[in-house]
């Protein structure tokens, strides 16, 4: 399929900002929560060094959360710019989270930064903490409303249709219990916990492999491996399977697409290792496990998947190898997580954990992983649900702003790349001279 020039960098460049902004929330949502139990033990334990953790993590959250907000800011103008008309169609349900999201959730979140930054002193250690629970609750009521604005375009609920073609609310408690909406929320809110989890781990890992601030990189390693592997035994039972059983139920010619089954099956298998042949419509040179799609489906090994030959050729997802290798990525990275956390807290229980510097280096070398992950996640979510940009309502196609072209379109695409490559580096500097400098610069 021949696309439109000016539709294709209207995808391309929301693709891009969107996915580098989310290098930046899914840390910020993850190490809210580290931060609170950093400060919640220094509390309870008396515990100068956890305290200076909890600062420590708090000044690297804040330099993530800042640019988390400058290259969140066009996302959000970008609706009216390249996508005026689903705008125009969906403003009147979207608006509600969108709004809420700004003024209510990143509000407290911002506000409350600057007491734990800064108040600690002023406040004492018990409202010291109640500052950081609230920089949690607004990090993740924010994730709530995003993720909820979300849901709502993958599977609409609580709308009425207007005389003019648009859609608007008619419940909002529908569009915030979106019966989507709680089992996606888990599962982006623990694959977030996870990235936070190995950054912290390997900056852990970093300390102790050189020789310096030994005793920080010990709690940094412990407390990453304990909340990954509790963030990990979440992400995939139940908030994972239960994600799984909403495509099923309610895209389940993006379950096909994402497994790559192209016909309808009973006992159908599950590819682990396979390439999409899209003109002979088969899984070239696959391994599978007999059976466990659909056991993994419907809890029964004999029971029937719909492959794609059951659905319109309009209705496939428009990049179905894309998709496929996305959604693989994220499980084999997901896999592979649980290994190096099981194995961390085998050594952990066997009081070598600090020692094994293979398995110090393996820690430090695999922080970029979850972010690979969690973008080949919301990939999945996105290419899966194509060609509909609110499914079954509107289709992508007719979303966009017809009095853009091609060529602005490509312009600020070119300028957003040189402007994020340009904040990107910053961030980096900024982040690796507060890793060099140390929790230990807290105490002074």
């Amino acid at each position: 399929m021949i696309m439109d020039p000016a539709f294709l960098f209207d995808r391309l460049q929301f693709a891009f900002t969107i996915s580098f902004h989310y290098l930046f929330p899914q840390l910020t949502m993850g190490l809210a929560l580290l931060l609170v139990v950093l400060k919640g033990i220094a509390i309870w334990k008396k515990n100068e060094q956890y305290n200076r953790a909890a600062k420590f993590w708090a000044k690297i959250f804040a330099i993530n959360f800042f640019i988390g907000v400058v290259t969140g800011i066009p996302m959000e103008f970008q609706f009216g710019t390249n996508w005026a008309r689903f705008s125009t169609f969906a403003g009147g349900v979207i608006g509600q989270t969108l709004a809420m999201e700004g003024v209510f959730a990143f509000f407290l979140e911002s506000s409350f930064l600057g007491l734990f930054l800064f108040g600690e002193k002023r406040l004492g250690q018990t409202k010291h903490f109640i500052s950081g629970l609230l920089v949690f609750l607004g990090a993740w009521v924010s994730g709530y409303f995003i993720v909820a604005t979300n849901a709502w375009m993958q599977s609409p609920v609580a709308y009425t249709m207007a005389d003019d073609g648009s859609v608007h609310l008619s419940s909002f408690w529908g569009l915030l219990l979106n019966p989507w909406l709680g089992w996606q929320y888990l599962h982006t809110m623990t694959a977030s916990v996870v990235t936070a989890a190995f950054v912290m781990a390997a900056v852990g890992s970093y300390y102790l492999l050189a020789g310096r601030s030994i005793e920080y990189g010990k709690l940094f390693v412990r407390v990453g491996l304990i909340a990954g592997a509790i963030a990990m035994i979440v992400f995939v039972l139940p908030s994972g399977d239960k994600q799984g059983k909403n495509v099923a139920e309610k895209q389940p010619v993006t379950l096909a697409a994402m497994e790559g089954l192209f016909k309808t099956k009973q006992g159908a298998e599950l590819v682990l290792i396979g390439q999409p042949d899209m003109e002979k419509l088969t899984i070239d040179n696959p391994i599978h496990i007999p059976y466990l799609l659909s056991f993994l489906t419907y809890y029964r090994w004999e029971a029937e998947v719909k492959g794609l030959d059951a659905f319109p050729r309009e209705d496939w997802p428009d990049n179905i190898p894309l998709l496929y290798y996305s959604y693989h990525i994220m499980v084999g990275l997901g896999t592979i997580f649980l290994a190096v956390l099981v194995a961390g807290l085998l050594l952990f229980r066997k009081g070598r954990l600090y020692v094994v510097r293979p398995y110090l280096w393996v820690l430090m070398l695999s922080f970029p992983f979850p972010y690979i992950a969690n973008t080949a996640g919301w990939m999945t979510a996105e290419l899966g649900r194509q060609p509909w940009l609110v499914y079954g309502l509107m289709r992508t196609a007719h979303g966009t702003s017809p009095m853009v072209s091609a060529g602005n379109s490509l312009f600020t695409l070119l300028g957003f790349l040189g402007m994020y490559f340009i904040i990107g580096v910053l961030f980096l500097l900024l982040v690796i001279r507060r890793i060099n400098q140390g929790p230990e610069a807290e105490a002074h």
